[in-house]
């Protein structure tokens, strides 16, 4: 069975880069409020198997949090449901902004 990969910040740059991706935050409405990657879409953990469907199972998948742990659940999950490319960025949005990358 094909399982998730972890990523790096560098990886998830240079994919946003080129394109036909989907990256999604799985933190909560109050983390969110504090920053997101710019190309994110906010999709809280708690709701994903209630909108997983929402996703394109034929584009990359890449899923963040604060640090990695909720984006591994949901890249997980994801995977257990059909998706095939998934990834995990590793640290989340925290290793984002270390690395100096922008937040919005």
């Amino acid at each position: 069975m094909a399982d998730f990969k972890n990523i790096t910040v560098d990886d998830v740059s240079a994919m946003l880069q080129q394109g036909n991706i989907q990256l999604i935050d799985v933190r909560t409405d109050a983390e969110v409020a504090r920053g997101k990657i710019p190309q994110g879409a906010p999709l809280p953990l708690h709701l994903l198997p209630l909108r997983l469907n929402e996703l394109d199972k034929s584009v990359a998948t890449i899923f963040y949090c604060q640090m990695g742990g909720r984006s591994a659940q949901a890249a997980a999950f994801a995977v257990g449901s059909g998706f095939a490319d998934v990834y995990n960025l590793q640290g989340g949005i925290t290793a984002w902004a270390h690395a100096g990358l922008p937040i919005q």
